[in-house]
């Protein structure tokens, strides 16, 4: 269900994590907190200092590049899929690391379920994933509960 470029299809990539959960809330108010990216640490700590390259708005939208800071290594990111309430994905690349993550949210009866997926390459995934085995897991876990608990609660909707 994920649109992965070759390089980064799952069978290509040592590292591969998927995360999904069940948020009632509806696709459009959880696209608005998702591609709100300049917020995403008030309830994901693993995402700092956030900075748009060529976008002036807190969002992101089709081809935003941007640099930010998770599991402590700074990326170079751009959006490569961008369907408004439906998909979202990036390319990011920083020392030692080359990912793809991409995000989908399917409409259901109560609101929604996100699947977020990513690939990897690289020394510095390799190692980290060596090191700490279940560390991307827990931290997309996090994510997705994070939005999850912004998204349900309606006086917390970014815009």
């Amino acid at each position: 269900m994920i649109h992965f470029p070759p390089k980064y299809k799952p069978e290509n990539c040592k590292i591969f994590v998927h995360n999904e959960i069940e948020i009632d809330a509806a696709p459009e108010v959880v696209w608005q907190n998702l591609t709100n990216a300049k917020n995403w640490n008030s309830y994901y700590k693993n995402a700092k200092n956030v900075k748009f390259l060529n976008n002036k708005t807190n969002h992101l939208q089709a081809d935003t590049v941007f640099k930010w800071t998770t599991f402590d290594v700074r990326l170079k990111t751009q959006v490569q899929e961008f369907i408004p309430f439906e998909r979202l994905a990036w390319e990011a690349i920083g020392f030692g690391v080359q990912a793809y993550h991409a995000w989908l949210l399917i409409q259901t009866e109560k609101g929604c379920k996100v699947i977020t997926q990513e690939t990897q390459h690289g020394f510095a995934c390799r190692l980290g994933a060596f090191v700490f085995p279940n560390r991307m897991f827990n931290q997309h876990q996090l994510w997705l509960e994070g939005l999850k608990k912004v998204s349900e609660n309606i006086d917390n909707i970014i815009f």
